[in-house]
């Protein structure tokens, strides 16, 4: 199948974001590679029946979101992602930068799947709660609540993230 130039384009340039949010979603790198594989190969289906294409990392996204949740239903649990599979790459001399980020990615594993989903959309990809609700289908109200809940939770389980408060 040869797809579209500006797919390919799409692909070349987004996959590495695509990726980090999967990871976030996911919490594990291979099922991340495997979530923005099947995002693509049902966007690139679908590619040349879409009304607006600079819409199309939203429709990605939207597909993986999609994805991850029945993969959670499916599952009928979400499992914690161990310390030790987690990837980090640390540039010298950001010690704490670091442990933080080590703290960060503990807590979200720690969360349950719909809340870390509303806050890697609203804070890791920086989309507004009318985005988070119009990529999802939900009310702003039910979106803000998510988040709201889900930020108390994060604290509850990692309070030294004491930043986390200013976040809201």
């Amino acid at each position: 199948m040869d797809l579209e130039p500006d797919f390919r384009a799409f692909v070349t340039e987004r996959s590495g974001a695509l990726f980090r949010s999967a990871y976030l979603l996911t919490g594990d790198r291979h099922a991340a590679e495997d979530l923005v594989q099947t995002a693509l190969t049902k966007t690139a289906a679908k590619f040349r029946g879409l009304n607006d294409p600079s819409a199309l990392e939203g429709y990605v996204r939207r597909v993986m979101y999609n994805e991850q949740v029945s993969s959670w239903r499916r599952r009928g649990q979400m499992t914690e992602v161990a310390f030790g599979h987690l990837p980090d790459q640390i540039a010298e001399g950001h010690a704490d930068t670091a442990d933080l980020r080590l703290v960060m990615r503990g807590a979200l594993a720690r969360l349950t799947a719909k809340q870390r989903a509303m806050l890697v959309l609203r804070y890791f990809e920086d989309l507004s709660e009318a985005e988070i609700a119009r990529l999802l289908g939900m009310r702003i109200g039910t979106v803000r609540s998510q988040i709201y809940r889900s930020l108390e939770r994060l604290r509850k389980i990692a309070p030294e993230l004491g930043a986390v408060r200013e976040l809201r």
